[in-house]
């Protein structure tokens, strides 16, 4: 799994994942008094953007971008931010799902990272879901954006936010069973 280059090296665990956000959200809860009926926005355009976000728990360190497709080109994009962001003379195991762009043929993966693919069926080993349902809950929620643009930029703010936070990065995303030891 570990390719002979890195063997030597040491190892951090990367998680991988990808969020739609835009326009066309789901329904959205609100705490409200019992028989009132609050008000919460919502939009029937369909515009949106992915983040492409990766953490690092042991550090507390994230990459992420904010792109318009989810498809090999974009995860190619990803996979190098990723490869700048491993601490130097380190080697990235990125855990990730089994989306079609991430094992593509056109798929470049930099020599710091190795892939390894979760079972199908299990966003629950991933803790990345975690980073989603914390930004949607405290920064993406309840909006409607005037456009792309809007969009792109509250993904940047809500990521950059979560990013430059190492205890949340840690704390949300830390799991017992997913650590190296020397």
């Amino acid at each position: 799994m570990i390719p002979e280059h890195a063997e030597a090296k040491p190892i951090e665990i990367w998680f991988q994942d990808e969020a739609r956000v835009g326009q066309q959200g789901t329904l959205t809860r609100v705490w409200a008094r019992r028989g009132s009926r609050p008000r919460a926005p919502r939009d029937i355009r369909y515009e949106w953007a992915y983040i492409f976000g990766a953490v690092c728990p042991a550090r507390g360190v994230a990459a992420g971008l904010v792109l318009p497709f989810a498809d090999t080109a974009a995860m190619n994009a990803h996979l190098a931010e990723i490869a700048r962001t491993v601490a130097p003379g380190a080697h990235a195991l990125l855990v990730l799902d089994g989306a079609g762009w991430h094992g593509g043929k056109d798929l470049v993966v930099p020599e710091a990272i190795s892939l390894l693919t979760l079972p199908p069926y299990a966003p629950e080993l991933n803790p990345v879901e975690n980073v989603w349902q914390f930004l949607r809950s405290n920064w993406l929620a309840i909006s409607v954006f005037d456009g792309y643009d809007a969009i792109v930029t509250a993904c940047c703010a809500a990521w950059n936010r979560f990013a430059n936070d190492p205890a949340a990065v840690a704390s949300i995303t830390s799991r017992a069973w997913a650590q190296v030891n020397a």
